[in-house]
């Protein structure tokens, strides 16, 4: 059962705008097929390959066109050429040869997993739709700052233009994860990889507004912090002289009388007490 799908709108500057719009029923008619799904990328993948890979077998390797050694009295196993698949340096068994793997789809099936990935990326809410990109040259950093506005930077974008833009896909060259492709070239592998999806308006024809989404929140920029600036070293805290200077306060002692009188060892001590005390007598006998 389809239902109508809706898309974030964007400026040609990235700024959001308040509605959204309805997407059209064909492709976002909401059905998701999985089956057709799996079809087409796997075509789309095999298609892919070149299938030039080749081996030789021991027909088209050179040399081993007489016997290595008679066929009995040497005590050796009997061989009949040094290039057997057996050897080092021989032909190889049921190596690859080149080959076509290439896949058929029929169109319905084409067409019905394109729409089923379009419908895919639009309930998951990762298409958006934007005004005509009408860059004046290409310009990477332009197009790095309308994908930054627009909350898409670093991700896998898929950007789909209303024909042929050349200075939108000279823009986005230089950028790893964006893809720049026409509308009407857009598969169901492609559209399937992207994490969002970025849509030409005039691609989609005249649009219905949808949902308010309400005002777009406010792009918080880091500030840059300036380092605080080194603090100064402190002067060094100045001695008291005058306090020396003065004479000694009424109930201060003089420095002779502060001077703590210096304490015996503590073995010079015991030394001291044993000498006071009466020896033991011996046990010895005489």
């Amino acid at each position: 059962m389809s239902s109508v799908l809706e898309a974030a709108a964007y400026t040609a500057e990235g700024l959001r705008r308040r509605h959204a719009v309805r997407l059209p029923a064909d492709p976002f008619d909401g059905v998701v097929h999985r089956a057709a799904l799996h079809q087409a990328v796997k075509a789309f993948l095999a298609n892919q390959r070149q299938g030039t890979a080749q081996t030789k077998t021991r027909s088209f390797v050179t040399g081993g066109n007489q016997k290595p050694w008679r066929q009995k009295g040497t005590g050796r196993a009997r061989q009949g050429s040094i290039r057997s698949p057996l050897w080092p340096g021989g032909g190889t068994i049921f190596g690859p040869v080149p080959r076509d793997y290439r896949m058929g789809l029929p169109r319905k099936v084409r067409h019905l997993a394109r729409r089923s990935a379009f419908s895919a990326r639009a309930i998951e809410r990762a298409v958006c739709v934007v005004e005509p990109l009408a860059f004046d040259a290409p310009k990477t950093k332009r197009m790095a700052e309308l994908l930054d506005r627009m909350d898409l930077a670093g991700r896998r974008v898929l950007i789909l233009t209303h024909g042929d833009n050349r200075n939108a896909l000279l823009s986005a060259r230089n950028l790893p994860e964006v893809e720049v492709l026409r509308y009407s070239d857009a598969n169901a592998y492609e559209i399937l990889r992207a994490e969002a999806v970025v849509i030409e308006e005039p691609a989609l024809g005249v649009l219905e507004s949808g949902a308010d989404l309400g005002e777009a929140p406010e792009r918080r920029r880091e500030k840059k912090v300036a380092a605080p600036a080194p603090a100064e070293a402190e002067p060094a805290p100045k001695k008291r002289v005058a306090a020396k200077k003065a004479g000694p306060a009424s109930g201060a002692r003089p420095a002779a009388a502060r001077k703590s009188v210096p304490r015996k060892p503590a073995a010079k001590a015991a030394k001291g007490t044993a000498a006071g005390k009466p020896k033991k007598p011996s046990r010895k006998k005489g």
